[in-house]
């Protein structure tokens, strides 16, 4: 008797459930059929000629545009600011420019009147091939922009992935002040590698790709940096960042220091003016941990003395842009004008 009561009991629940499942299948269907009719009503390619249109205009572009089409304004077209018809005299980077615009409104959006609201992986592969420097500026900018919503859960995208081969690109889109030696918890870093026709994954816990301007930095702050040629790098700092970006009058630097100081700045000047000061190189300078303390003090004040300070504290780091001038470079400093540095 027990067994049968028990049967009975466990038979009425399990049809309980069946019911339960039933009616939520039931719930299930008039849901999604009105969610296909709200996406149906929601569906335009009106908001999207818009949107686009809007950041072209937000970012100063006016190479072209897009408007409606077609009988039902269904289609996209291409014009020019005059309104002719752009598909026949696109170019290549054009037209890259605008399959990529198509697909970041994609993102947001379906090709077809259902899916709008579907949850999505997006793959930028390689987007800015053909681009020139103000469209990369663009694209890098939009894709930060699905970066963040992803990491905010913000819309439908919730995971990223972008490949490419250009580094000043690759620089753009993954700077974040926010990021400190390692990866952030939302992002992973690789890079992949071809070797006798295989292709090899690497992860990496920080982001692994730099400028050469970058690694000359990171030179200077390494504590176990090489004595015969840290003052080629630093040479090389100064040339890219004063005279190459900023066009710098070297000499009115030069004449800020007094003494071997001023010896020691002319010598980091020497690329840039094209060797007139490599004398002094060999003449005054031996290369001892003396020789370089005084010169990364004279190094940090060159960019103290020209008002770039700040740079120099970014480019260091907290850590290292705070640190004072080393012993062995405040006691060269009280030597004498006329002393030879040991």
């Amino acid at each position: 008797m027990p067994y049968s009561a028990d049967r009975i009991a466990l038979e009425k629940a399990a049809a309980g459930l069946e019911s339960g499942i039933t009616s939520k299948q039931a719930q299930l269907a008039t849901v999604s059929a009105e969610l296909r009719d709200l996406e149906r009503s929601v569906t335009s390619v009106q908001p999207t000629v818009n949107a686009i249109n809007g950041l072209l205009a937000s970012f100063g572009f006016s190479g072209f545009k897009l408007k409606t089409a077609g009988e039902r304004d269904h289609l996209y077209e291409i014009v020019r600011d005059d309104g002719n018809n752009a598909i026949a005299t696109l170019s290549e980077g054009e037209k890259s420019f605008v399959s990529f615009l198509y697909f970041y409104h994609l993102v947001r959006g379906s090709v077809s009147e259902t899916g709008v609201s579907s949850e999505r992986v997006v793959v930028f592969d390689d987007p800015v091939s053909s681009l020139d420097s103000d469209v990369l500026f663009i694209v890098s900018a939009l894709i930060k922009r699905v970066l963040k919503e992803a990491c905010e859960a913000r819309g439908q995208v919730r995971q990223v992935f972008l490949l490419t081969h250009n580094v000043y690109f690759h620089k753009e889109v993954s700077f974040d002040s926010s990021r400190g030696t390692e990866c952030r918890a939302h992002e992973t870093f690789w890079i992949v590698r071809k070797v006798d026709g295989v292709s090899k994954i690497v992860g990496y816990k920080y982001n692994p790709i730099k400028t050469s301007y970058e690694l000359l930095w990171a030179d200077v702050r390494d504590p176990t940096r090489s004595h015969m040629t840290i003052q080629n790098t630093l040479r090389r700092i100064i040339e890219n960042y004063f005279k190459i970006l900023g066009n710098v009058d070297t000499d009115t630097i030069v004449a800020r220091f007094q003494g071997k100081d001023q010896q020691v700045c002319a010598s980091l000047f020497s690329w840039v003016n094209d060797g007139s000061h490599s004398a002094h190189d060999d003449l005054y300078v031996s290369v001892d941990d003396g020789v370089v303390a005084r010169y990364l003090d004279v190094f940090r004040r060159i960019f103290d003395k020209t008002g770039h300070l700040a740079h120099y504290e970014m480019m260091m780091g907290p850590e290292h842009a705070a640190e004072p001038p080393s012993a062995t470079a405040a006691v060269l400093a009280e030597a004498p004008a006329n002393a030879a540095l040991a």
